[in-house]
């Protein structure tokens, strides 16, 4: 995929407001920790997150969105009626139908003309939906298009403490401790063809992207709804954290030789990498296999845990803010989600 035309303009973020710290996590779970004489702070020693942001309860996943939606509108001064396509990517949603997107869309006022609707991929949501949008700029379908996603990491992890603690099993604590990173919070992104009269300066040219999939992979991590009685089902989610950083450091690999193949560029070139945010080990193992030097990447993990979605553009943004990110940097976002699935774009900011 290579583009001539897109532009991102807008990269607006909402953080949760409830900092939650590893600690907090591991003081519910004294019982397991006591039972097999796990000693307390091992969660931020395995995953070097120390914290996390949650929303209230009872928190609407669009109410997050929209609020994302609304800045990046502020930051940019566009007309919402120019906005051709505007598509949620979040891996939560508000309900099975309509489409979350719906409730944004209305919000914000867009118009009749614009394509609203969901897509689904895993943390890979948002990169997706950019690509989506970039694909209809690049064919001339379209302006301008948003991209808008909300995740919230409460109720599954508040379910998965109470399973660890009903079934206080090592296997169970091991195939636990991902979900225990989630965090949350809400983007919203805007693209162009560049030629929209703007107030903002942003403007960060999409040169092209690659994606792999091995989707052999798909048991690796699922996060769904079990049958728990007749017409009772619970979340759960399960991750076999070892062999899915194993299989997607190896899926990394062809991605990323495939991508600098198709921009004609040596690993050099590339001045900085924002990475989906995981933890300590997997940005190590990652960065180490692409040979990547670290001090290329911008982790935000280590406070905001693991957004989903969501994690790559905020880092992004953040990193943008910090001056981490400067103008004329040939930037790649390198995404790796459940599925297997692994994208990475190639951004000249």
């Amino acid at each position: 995929m290579k583009y001539s035309r897109v532009f991102i303009n807008s990269l607006a973020y909402e953080l949760a407001p409830q900092i939650v710290s590893s600690s907090d996590l591991e003081s519910r779970l004294a019982p397991l920790y006591q039972k097999f004489r796990i000693p307390m702070g091992q969660l931020a020693a395995l995953t070097g997150i120390t914290e996390r942001r949650w929303w209230p309860k009872g928190h609407r996943l669009s109410d997050g969105a929209i609020a994302a939606a609304q800045k990046a509108v502020n930051e940019t001064g566009i007309n919402v009626s120019d906005l051709g396509a505007l598509v949620y990517t979040g891996v939560c949603r508000d309900q099975h139908e309509p489409a979350t997107a719906c409730r944004i869309a209305a919000e914000l006022g867009v118009s009749k003309d614009t394509a609203i609707y969901d897509i689904s991929n895993a943390c890979l949501g948002v990169l997706s939906g950019i690509l989506d949008i970039a694909n209809r700029i690049e064919l001339g379908q379209i302006k301008a298009g948003m991209v808008v996603s909300c995740e919230s990491a409460r109720d599954i992890v508040d379910a998965t403490i109470e399973h660890m603690l009903a079934e206080p099993t090592m296997q169970n604590f091991a195939q636990s401790l991902a979900t225990l990173t989630g965090g949350s919070g809400a983007v919203a992104v805007i693209l162009t063809d560049g030629s929209l009269p703007l107030k903002t300066e942003r403007q960060h040219q999409l040169l092209g992207a690659s994606h792999l999939s091995a989707p052999e992979h798909y048991q690796l991590c699922q996060w769904g709804l079990q049958e728990a009685g007749h017409l009772l089902y619970r979340e759960f989610m399960r991750t076999d954290a070892v062999t899915l950083l194993k299989e997607g450091v190896e899926l990394a690999k062809d991605t990323w030789g495939h991508f600098l193949e198709q921009r004609n560029w040596v690993v050099e070139q590339v001045d900085k990498v924002i990475c989906h945010q995981v933890g300590a080990s997997n940005r190590r193992q990652v960065l180490n296999a692409l040979n990547i030097p670290h001090e290329k990447e911008f982790p935000t993990y280590q406070k905001l845990g693991n957004m989903g979605t969501v994690s790559l553009p905020v880092t992004a943004a953040i990193a943008h803010d910090e001056g981490f990110l400067r103008v004329g940097d040939q930037v790649s976002f390198l995404g790796i989600g459940s599925g297997l699935n692994c994208m990475m774009l190639g951004i000249k900011w």
